[in-house]
């Protein structure tokens, strides 16, 4: 049959460039039409915010424009129905205009212009009203695929340099202005400054002008589309020339080129996700080892035995016998396979078992990787990509730690009741075991060793030591370097919910050592690495944390050219280089455990010390890895895909988990909109609770447990002691994280990491307008940190102390701190509540520094004669209320709790009864009696309350 349409004849004839003017129109419509509704019928409504409205605000959020009054919501709705028409078209004839033979970028670029249409759709017809998760999740959606749409645009963008110009200048206003945006965000939300959200609003209205401008571009690219559908210039075909082919030639046989083209093939793909998935496994068990190992110690207050268990890292000594080094080889994929136990750790309750099965999964990790990156030594390439993997992996396994704030979901220390995910680990573990060890190794070609004279492996076991340290102590959790650099309230610098920055920085450290080959071993890398350190440790806020992220970007490029440099210098280097990481690892500890441990005073509070050595270290491993132009490869056999091709789909992988980081980053964004329990009787509930490094009697992670009771006991206050997990032997974690942002509180983590303490933290239901960190007087013993916080509690100031003394045997310590205190206590103006640790008897000793005249404090039970440790003091407010319940297994310390009444002032210490106290300010009746979970009142058997 004859076509009905010859060529050269058009039925109905439509310019391509009028489908992309049609969805600028209507877009463009929908958010003018809701704004100009909104401003004409709802103005001083729509500039109201949770804190101010008009005339402090005088400009409405997108959100607040578009949002469920009518009519404004039915006009945006209408126009964004309108849209999706156009918006389908428009990816489908950008997808016919880059679409070619052998690449796969166009189909995917297509895919996610309609998965972004689809999550406008979501985020426009489910408002927050209608289902708040529902919507966040396709707003969440949109912004992360619309990193994706852009940058796939920009590479394959036909070669019209009008057009590629235009976009790159949307493009770069797109991103460029998200930081002011989330700056003004910050300052509206945390800071509540007056006129922030105005500001913000006119960022986020410039957000949508450049998001719809940028599609908008496709008209000049459209012009040659007719429809129904003759090309008339062939743009389809594939004849002219995108950004990716210029790219492509320019960057030919370099790993750049295979980014922006090239065929995609998904067994290459999920051969890179099983690999890194495998670095992933390495990771999380490696910083489970220490988390383990610590239980032992914490329970015997000093040295236990168990930590000789931490050199089970030295494994790859076993490689240097030539006989173990065939058998590990040829069964790399079994030795995989064993250190799966370390997984498996989490079905054995006792926790000595459970610490010997985490060790041996260590020792087998260890052992398969560097038998890996030995067998592929003779392929450069091959090697590199492996050790792509095991770096991207390391970066997995903190985005996963940012997800389950700071958790490891595979963790030993994790089950399903407190928030695992260890089946799920285990088997995909074992399918990426599967899948990434059955190729065999080919060790033909690649470095030839014998023509380039090594140095002693000794500098190459330095420097792959500081790099093993560095990683785990600093980038194996996103917030650690963010708490280096906290100094409190007021916020100053970054926050946790930052902490995908610090994983934006450790991708651009390994997309530098993939795009520029060599030029990152060396002396000026080091340099750069050295002042990075040297930031982080001396200064704090924004300014310190620039430092923190200099030094991820340097430490992540370094990975490559000191793994490969150990890997040409033998399997001793590697037991050496783990070996001398274990021992910083033990001066790391030492700088802040320096009363238990033998030698102790000589590493006290000399972290700079152990930053000093890391870099120096690193300089060694620089001295000692060959120059990149000495290095002679050798064609890999054919029938292989190219390596350099192999490394853009670790590409695509590393991005995809830095878009997984990004999207956590907006869900963990704190809201600051947390209201007290009982604001109707302006009481607050306060508590202090000695946490134990939140692991549990029976070596779990306790932060679920810990989150149920106090909420369970309505506290709006509380003060947390040993706090501070932030080191490699507490698996660098932060449980104030998770406990705040479930139970809806401000967080002050305390005293960082690098001020050597145990730590204290301070979490309130209550804005914190101010909070200044107190190192006290200890000469002798471990420093004793403290906390004075401003509260603003029901429209009134209140101070709040939380403090942690010295230990028994340390009595001028202890004097000291009491003299300290009491000072500046007795300095504060405002009603001030203390929760605190202060290892004395009642009546007895320092208490009376802390009570009485010095202090102008009271206790909220002087008829309390069993205590030692826990102590709620008050003064300048009325106490109507104090508990103590049990600890159950949660720790081994009980949880003491106090009311107060804002407002009031100080009354007597007689009792009453519970009938006649209000509603409102008793405790929860539901632990009276046996209580539950074994948490109940004990001492007293119920609360006691006070006139």
């Amino acid at each position: 049959m004859a076509p009905k349409v010859r060529e050269g004849d058009a039925v109905v004839a439509l310019s391509g460039k009028w489908v992309s003017w049609a969805h600028t129109a209507m877009a463009y419509s929908a958010f003018v039409g809701a704004l100009a509704t909104g401003l004409a019928l709802h103005y001083q409504k729509i500039v109201q915010n949770e804190y101010y409205g008009y005339p402090q605000e005088w400009f409405p959020s997108v959100s607040a424009t578009i949002g469920d009054r009518y009519p404004e919501r039915a006009v945006f709705q209408f126009f964004i129905a309108m849209t999706s028409g156009p918006r389908l078209a428009l990816v489908f004839l950008w997808y016919t205009l880059t679409a070619r033979p052998n690449t796969s970028l166009p189909k995917i670029i297509a895919g996610v212009g309609v998965f972004r249409t689809l999550s406008c759709g979501g985020w426009t017809y489910v408002t927050s009203t209608d289902d708040h998760g529902w919507h966040d999740i396709f707003m969440i959606s949109y912004l992360v695929a619309t990193l994706p749409w852009t940058l796939g645009c920009l590479a394959l963008s036909p070669n019209n340099l009008k057009a590629v110009r235009y976009r790159k200048i949307l493009a770069g206003s797109f991103f460029g202005t998200l930081v002011p945006l989330v700056y003004y965000f910050i300052q509206h939300k945390v800071h509540k400054v007056p006129g922030a959200y105005t500001i913000y609003a006119f960022y986020e209205w410039a957000l949508i002008l450049f998001d719809v401008g940028f599609d908008a571009v496709t008209a000049l690219d459209f012009d040659g589309f007719e429809l129904v559908v003759r090309d008339v210039k062939g743009s389809s075909r594939g004849k002219s020339q995108q950004v990716a082919d210029a790219v492509l030639q320019k960057e030919k046989d370099k790993p750049i080129g295979n980014v922006f083209g090239g065929q995609f093939l998904w067994a290459e793909a999920l051969d890179a996700a099983a690999d890194v998935y495998n670095g992933f496994v390495f990771w999380s068990l490696l910083t489970s080892l220490g988390l383990t190992v610590w239980y032992f110690p914490l329970w015997h207050m000093g040295i236990s035995g168990y930590e000789a268990i931490v050199m089970c890292t030295a494994s790859p000594f076993l490689l240097m016998n030539a006989s173990m080094r065939s058998l590990v080889i040829q069964n790399v994929r079994l030795v995989h396979l064993l250190s799966l136990s370390g997984l498996l750790a989490y079905l054995v309750k006792t926790p000595e078992y459970r610490l010997f099965s985490v060790g041996f999964g260590v020792a087998m990790s260890c052992l398969a990787w560097t038998a890996t990156w030995y067998a592929e030594r003779a392929q450069l390439r091959r090697l590199e990509s492996r050790i792509l993997a095991w770096s991207i992996g390391l970066i997995a396994s903190s985005v996963a730690k940012f997800a389950f704030q700071t958790n490891n979901p595979i963790w030993p220390i994790m089950h399903a009741e407190n928030g695992g995910w260890n089946k799920m680990g285990l088997l995909l573990a074992a399918l990426a075991i599967a899948r990434s060890t059955r190729t065999v190794t080919d060790n033909r070609g690649g470095i030839d060793l014998a023509d380039h004279p090594r140095t002693s492996p000794f500098f190459a076991s330095l420097g792959l030591a500081g790099l093993l340290f560095g990683l785990h102590s600093l980038l194996s959790d996103s917030s650690t370097m963010i708490l280096w650099v906290w100094e409190g309230f007021p916020v100053r610098g970054p926050i946790a919910a930052n902490g995908v920055l610090t994983h934006a920085a450790m991708t651009v450290g390994i997309l530098a050592g993939i795009f520029s080959k060599g030029s990152f071993s060396n002396w000026v890398n080091l340099s750069l690495a050295g002042a990075g350190a040297y930031m982080v440790t001396n200064y704090h806020n924004w300014f310190g944390y620039i430092g923190a992220l200099l030094l991820a970007v340097t430490l992540m490029a370094l990975i490559t050219p000191l793994v490969t440099s150990a890997v040409r210098h033998g399997p001793v280097t590697f037991g050496l280089g783990f070996l001398i990481y274990n021992i910083l690892v033990l001066a790391h500890v030492w700088v802040v455990a320096y009363a238990f441990v033998p030698g102790g005073p000589l590493m006290r509070e000399h972290t700079d010390w152990v930053m000093t050595a890391t870099v120096v270290f690193l300089g060694a491993g620089v001295y000692a890895s060959p120059r990149a132009d000495s290095i002679n490869t050798k064609r890999t056999r054919s029938g292989k895909p190219a390596p350099s091709q192999l490394v853009s789909y670790y590409t695509y992988v590393l991005l995809a988990i830095q878009l997984i980081a990004l999207a956590t980053s907006y869900l963990r964004f704190p809201t600051n909109d947390y209201a007290p329990y009982h604001a109707e009787d302006k009481v607050i509930t306060a508590g202090i609770w000695t946490i134990h490094f939140t692991l549990d009697n029976d070596m779990w992670s306790s932060e679920r447990r810990m989150r149920d009771l106090i909420k369970e006991l309505e506290i709006d206050v509380i003060g947390l002691l040993e706090s501070d997990l932030q080191r490699i032997i507490m698996g660098n974690r932060d449980s104030t994280q998770y406990l705040a942002e479930d139970l809806g509180m401000y967080v002050d983590y305390g005293p960082g990491p690098d001020k050597h303490t145990w730590g204290s933290a301070l979490l309130s239901k209550f804005p914190i307008l101010n909070s200044t960190h107190h190192l006290l007087p200890s000469p002798v013993g471990e420093l004793a940190p403290a906390i004075h916080a401003t509260l603003d509690a029901y429209g009134e100031l209140v101070d709040v102390v939380v403090f942690h003394s010295g230990q028994e045997e340390d009595a001028e310590d202890r004097r000291l701190q009491s003299e300290y205190l009491a000072k500046l206590m007795k300095g504060s103006p405002r009603p001030l509540i203390l929760m605190s640790y202060l290892v004395t008897k009642p009546k007895e000793g320092v208490y009376n520094t802390y009570v009485g005249e010095k202090s102008g404090m009271k206790d909220i039970d002087p008829s309390d004669w069993d205590r030692w440790c826990e102590y709620i003091l008050y003064k300048g407010i009325r106490r109507s209320g104090y508990a103590r319940v049990s600890r159950s297994t949660i720790t081994d310390t009980e949880l003491q709790v106090g009311k107060f009444v804002v407002g009031q002032p100080e009354s007597s210490n007689e009792r009453i009864s519970e009938e006649q106290v209000p509603k409102g300010l008793r405790f929860p009746s539901l632990f009276r009696g046996q209580g539950v979970r074994d948490h109940r009142y004990h001492v007293f058997d119920e609360p006691r309350y006070f006139v």
